[in-house]
């Protein structure tokens, strides 16, 4: 006889106190913390415990006896059900207070330094209709509301494009409007859907691996270029043909219409051909008097206008005088580095895709930048002493890692280095918290700024500046 599943309690009345680091609400009963969805600091709910561990449990609200004055009406649709934005319900001020406290909590808790006053963080000038890239997904599993499945229909056209549902895989939730990303993101992803049931083409099924259409990526530039990218799970060209030259005549404003046949189980196109159907291949962005070259597997900021603030923001810390040799860890297509390059002697860039190594030498080119020198590889592979006597010891490094953060080896290779300034820029304050503790023997930090890049999420950037003690 298999274990009898153990029933989970209800908790009642209980009082949201605060917001934890991953944004979820917090609440606590007999001194255990209770991580709560979709509450703010001030309501009064009862939850459902859905996980229960020793010194935590994780709840979903049942029942609002109260709700928190600082409140506000969620402003889509989709909130609740979607996994984007998911602090609509909290005012934008409110957002960035738990953000900048999450800085410090970490940098406190995690890095345990002596910290200098940290600046406030810089709100994003936009909250809606921020981000240049969105991908949606194509699926003959719709995610059906609560009231639809109540009213125990059947619903024969289950197909969907839009988001993943968070924590299920193979659901997607059918997106009627999203407020991320500005015309004609919407409109485009509407009418595809709308030629695609109207002549009965087939959604990918996630679980069996059929289907034609897969994703669409929608990429917006600065300087109004368009790009869209089809996802298709098998090659028919009269069908892909006669979608894409919808789409082209639909949308005139369209500058790069592409596509890929991507026949693997997952959905990463980094390892997949992109076939140009119409247009060009890439499009520009602009930062100041510098152009970047985007193509679809480029990776850029997606927070075009909080993204050149958060370059300034760094640009100012590293203070350049002309004379240095400046390393640019995970230096992606190279924006940062060619961003800071004709304030510095010489700028090297490294990061591990070849790719954007070959991006970050074409935007060099484009914007006659000659001081700069790119390599491709593993970051604790390259920093070696060799790599430092051939092209120079760094007088300044800037590191922006992936959420993942430095690999120690790499931090060890920094700490020989021994340059007098690191810049760290880093899309989570834990890891970098983490990070900095072992910097913590040589270098002190010196000023920390926070930046939201994406409003109505609990995710921040950081910048903090470091120098040799």
């Amino acid at each position: 006889m298999g274990r009898k599943k153990r029933t989970l309690p209800l908790l009642e009345k209980l009082e949201i106190i605060d917001i934890a680091a991953e944004g979820k609400a917090i609440a606590k009963i007999d001194n255990k913390v209770v991580f709560v969805t979709q509450a703010v600091p001030g309501d009064i709910v009862d939850v459902q415990v859905t996980k229960k561990r020793k010194s935590f449990m994780e709840a979903i609200p049942v029942k609002f006896h109260k709700y928190s004055d600082i409140r506000v009406e969620p402003f889509c649709e989709h909130f609740g059900v979607c996994g984007g934005c998911k602090w609509q319900n909290l005012p934008y001020e409110e957002q960035l207070k738990y953000k900048y406290q999450q800085v410090i909590d970490n940098l406190e808790r995690i890095a345990k330094v002596e910290l200098p006053k940290i600046d406030y963080i810089l709100p994003s000038n936009k909250t809606t209709y921020y981000r240049n890239k969105l991908e949606f997904t194509f699926s003959n599993k719709r995610w059906l509301t609560k009231e639809e499945i109540n009213t125990q229909d059947t619903f024969e056209k289950s197909n969907a494009l839009g988001f993943h549902v968070p924590k299920i895989w193979d659901k997607i939730v059918n997106i009627n409007s999203c407020y991320l990303q500005e015309e004609p993101s919407n409109t485009i992803r509407l009418e595809i859907k709308k030629y695609a049931d109207e002549n009965n083409l087939t959604y990918f099924d996630l679980r069996k691996q059929e289907g034609l259409l897969r994703n669409v990526i929608i990429r917006t530039s600065t300087t109004k270029e368009l790009m869209v990218i089809v996802v298709f799970f098998y090659d028919d060209q009269k069908i892909i043909n006669s979608l894409l030259n919808h789409i082209a005549d639909k949308f005139p404003e369209i500058t790069s219409l592409m596509y890929i046949v991507n026949s693997k189980a997952n959905d990463s196109i980094s390892d997949q051909k992109v076939i140009c159907f119409k247009g060009k291949d890439h499009f520009f962005e602009q930062m100041e008097d510098l152009k970047f070259k985007i193509g679809p597997k480029s990776f850029y900021q997606t927070n075009s206008e909080q993204a050149y603030n958060l370059y300034c923001k760094t640009r100012e810390f590293a203070d350049l005088t002309g004379n240095e040799i400046v390393y640019d860890l995970y230096t992606g297509t190279g924006t940062i580095a060619n961003f800071v390059a004709k304030k510095a002697k010489k700028v090297i860039g490294i990061e591990f895709i070849p790719e954007a190594i070959e991006d970050a030498k074409v935007n060099s080119e484009i914007n006659n930048i000659t001081n700069t020198d790119f390599f491709a590889g593993d970051m604790k592979d390259i920093l070696t002493t060799d790599f430092f006597k051939k092209h120079g010891n760094p007088d300044l490094i800037i590191s922006d890692p992936p959420r993942a953060g430095m690999h120690k080896n790499v931090i060890e290779s920094i700490l020989k280095a021994n340059p007098q300034k690191i810049v760290y820029v880093s899309c989570n304050p834990a890891t970098q918290a983490r990070d900095i503790n072992l910097l913590d023997t040589n270098y002190k930090i010196v000023k920390v700024q926070p930046v939201d890049m994406f409003p109505h999420t609990h995710h921040v950037e950081n910048i903090v500046l470091l120098e040799r003690r």
